[in-house]
């Protein structure tokens, strides 16, 4: 009933008789340097409109990365402008913030393929490397529509398809990518719909064709700081000056901040495609497969490649853990987190040294005595959860999925409250430990930290389900 009062409103509002191409045909425009002749066709147009895909991916990641950091168990949101609602993983139709994620990955789609379809073929100095970067960036759209929705159109009031169906359809722009102009990122975008598919021999393969292309590779959504869009999630980490926003689970301080503050031109980017990733999914893959020595060889080299990452050293005193209540949190280097040492930073005795690409309390040690076993996997998890945080893949790697938003349900006729994407996905393993997620308990005078739970632990000990750990 509600769809069929807005569309009858619409057509009284516009005068309509069924035919919405002229209220949504926004290319017929009046300003002679925004028209679609002012772009397709001119030479050098598809480098050009290759730069606002860059741009709009930045805007992706604004929205993604916010949701995706709260609704995990990495950061706890104790007073902030941030979504009120992901850190208890309450996913509502009608909150805005999902409805500006959807809006802007489905828009990032958008302007991929009009570049490939239309800007790239008018123009006359249109090459290979822009045109794969287009089919790159579709495949991108796609990835992120699986990772974090159940179900999600594919194409404007479309019907939705689900997860796995982006996962392939990413695939396949991926591969039309690396067959006009082969990139590590390519592959390793390819090795990670495959991954969590559970794919394990073609993402294993496309793991192994990233590395042989570049051993250290690192691709990056980038902000601009004085024009914009600025990386929204350093200013809650970093700039937020005396107001408490988002405090990392004690076990992850040693990282956070993982962005900082670049210059007044250049914002922290976020590092979404790297070479680490490759190399823990060969490390899971060899563990699945009981080959121990294998996942010792690749967690070796992620060690070594993280040993090569920039780490910035900043003032970070203004930041004293305080959580609103004094003394609440960890706030000096000999605190012991579940038993732990050397997690937790003093910010107050003079400037830190926090790795901006990745990092890991991962040793060698750690890796010789790793065993093919439950523990094994658990570490690896951990190892995971370090070297992608703040980059949105833990909320993934947990099985979890948002929701279609309200403008969705009620303007595309394919859509109706209830479908399945309408619901929130939460597996029932961690339903169960939603209060948990990011509690800790914390004894000043002792010294000690403790986080309510093990979220790796719960993960592995649910690695039969088809939620989460794709390849077991």
């Amino acid at each position: 009933m509600k769809k069929l009062i807005i569309f009858s409103l619409a057509m009284i509002a516009f005068g309509c008789t069924g035919d919405f191409g002229d209220v949504t045909n926004f290319k017929e425009v009046q300003n002679p340097n925004l028209s679609e002749a002012s772009v397709v066709g001119q030479p050098n147009s598809a480098s050009i409109w290759l730069s606002g895909v860059e741009r709009q991916l930045a805007f992706v990641f604004q929205e993604t990365l916010i949701l995706a950091e709260l609704g995990a168990d990495n950061y706890v949101n104790t007073q902030t402008f941030f979504n009120q609602f992901l850190d208890g993983l309450d996913m509502q139709i009608t909150d805005p913030d999902m409805r500006d994620t959807q809006r802007d990955i489905q828009r990032l789609r958008e302007l991929a393929l009009f570049g490939k379809e239309t800007v790239g073929p008018g123009d006359p100095n249109y090459d290979a490397e822009t045109e794969a970067e287009f089919n790159y960036f579709e495949g991108i759209s796609y990835l992120i529509s699986a990772m974090y929705f159940s179900t999600l159109p594919q194409e404007p009031v479309g019907v939705p398809i689900t997860s796995a169906e982006h996962y392939q359809n990413a695939i396949t722009a991926f591969d039309i990518a690396i067959g006009i102009n082969a990139r590590p990122e390519y592959h390793l975008a390819k090795a990670r719909a495959n991954y969590y598919l559970g794919n394990k021999s073609e993402a294993v393969s496309a793991a192994n064709a990233a590395l042989a292309l570049s051993t250290d590779f690192d691709r990056t959504v980038k902000f601009d700081e004085s024009n914009g869009p600025s990386n929204t999630f350093e200013d809650a980490l970093y700039e937020r000056a005396t107001f408490d926003d988002l405090q990392p689970l004690p076990t992850l301080d040693f990282l956070d901040p993982k962005y900082s503050f670049l210059d007044p031109n250049e914002d922290a980017p976020v590092h979404y495609m790297k070479a680490e990733e490759a190399y823990l999914i060969l490390a899971e893959a060899a563990l699945s497969d009981n080959d121990i020595n294998a996942a010792r060889t690749n967690l070796t080299a992620l060690l070594d490649l993280i040993a090569t990452r920039e780490v910035r050293t900043i003032d970070d005193s203004i930041e004293q853990r305080s959580q609103v209540a004094e003394g609440s949190r960890p706030d000096n280097a000999d605190v012991v987190v579940n038993g732990r040492t050397g997690l937790v930073l003093d910010r107050q005795s003079g400037d830190v040294d926090i790795p901006s690409v990745s990092g890991t309390s991962l040793t060698a040690a750690d890796i010789a005595a790793m065993n093919d076993d439950d523990a094994g996997l658990s570490l690896l998890y951990r190892t995971r959860q370090e070297v992608f945080i703040a980059e949105g893949l833990r909320l993934v790697d947990m099985g979890v999925k948002l929701v279609i938003d309200e403008n969705e349900i009620l303007l595309n006729p394919n859509v109706n409250e209830g479908d399945p994407g309408t619901v929130g996905v939460i597996p029932s393993f961690i339903s169960a430990v939603v209060a948990d997620l990011d509690a800790i308990t914390y004894d000043a005078e002792a010294g000690t930290a403790t986080t309510a739970i093990d979220l790796n632990d719960i993960l592995v000990a649910n690695k039969s389900s088809n939620e989460v750990v794709p390849f077991e």
